[in-house]
């Protein structure tokens, strides 16, 4: 079984992993500390990092405005569903707004319209 996470969290940690990522090519220029031109390159490329995180996140917290705001039947506390199904942020429980869709195994390929 393939493990699953919210949406909303997996979309927020690859926000982060961006940052990371970012500071990480700003420190790779330390190597090439004789090249000004290759210092800027890795300066540069790591800033476009750090502002497509911040761009990604804007665009996850625009996206989690709008998202239905549920409570977990398993663990009780409020979680957003994202889609016709998601799941809790907390527990992993499968959710789902469709009632068509109750009782199916879940499985991500559920919110693509067919």
């Amino acid at each position: 079984m393939k493990p699953y996470k919210n949406k909303i969290n997996r979309i927020r940690s690859f926000a982060l992993g961006l940052v990371f990522f970012g500071f990480i090519i700003m420190y790779g220029a330390i190597f090439f500390r004789e090249s000004a031109i290759l210092v800027t390159i890795f300066m540069v490329l790591g800033l476009v990092s750090i502002l497509g995180s911040t761009v990604v996140y804007g665009w996850i917290g625009l996206l989690s405005t709008k998202a239905v705001q549920v409570v977990c039947p398993n663990c009780g506390k409020h979680t957003k569903v994202l889609g016709r199904v998601d799941m809790c942020m907390y527990c992993k429980e499968p959710l789902t707004l469709d009632p068509s869709l109750e009782g199916q195994e879940f499985d991500e390929s559920l919110n693509r319209k067919r």
